[in-house]
């Protein structure tokens, strides 16, 4: 290794949530993200413009440890041992008795046992389990809104 360490020397630079290099300002890393993915989809594939329209309090809904179920929608807040303990469609909250209906009384998750053993993506679900996927979580709930209101049949209660 070389005496002298320069990033001008590197062709890719990562980055972890671990403030081992930096410091991040997680408001401005996370709009930064949010707008560019938005701004991506709005330009390059046609997405309805109000996904660049944020209010302050957009950012509330982002919170780790949030499952999206690309079965039908929903974002998902699970216990431990898999019980849902909160759930929207979109950004929409869902009632107890819509958490019922999707998820039977015990409010279970079907996957819970996949994503419990492996945390890997699926077809199924997306677990945002870091700070650099809060705001996709944000952008796919509000892409969920977009086709909701569009009447999409994947987006149906």
């Amino acid at each position: 290794m070389s005496e002298h360490f320069s990033l001008s020397d590197c062709d890719v630079i990562g980055f972890d949530l671990d403030h081992t290099l930096c410091r991040y300002h997680l408001k401005e890393t996370s709009r930064l993200i949010y707008e560019s993915f938005a701004r991506y989809f709005v330009e390059h594939k046609n997405y309805d413009k109000d996904l660049l329209t944020l209010t302050p309090a957009s950012w509330d809904f982002c919170f780790k440890g949030l499952v999206v179920d690309l079965e039908d929608g929903n974002l998902i807040k699970l216990a431990e041992d898999g019980t849902v303990l909160r759930a929207t469609h979109g950004t929409n909250e869902l009632s107890t008795e819509d958490i019922f209906k999707h998820y039977g009384p015990k409010r279970e998750w079907k996957h819970f046992d996949s994503l419990n053993t492996s945390y890997t993506r699926s077809v199924k679900y997306y677990f945002y389990d870091n700070y650099f996927d809060l705001p996709g979580a944000l952008l796919c709930a509000r892409i969920v809104d977009m086709l909701h209101k569009r009447g999409s049949e994947l987006c149906k209660i």
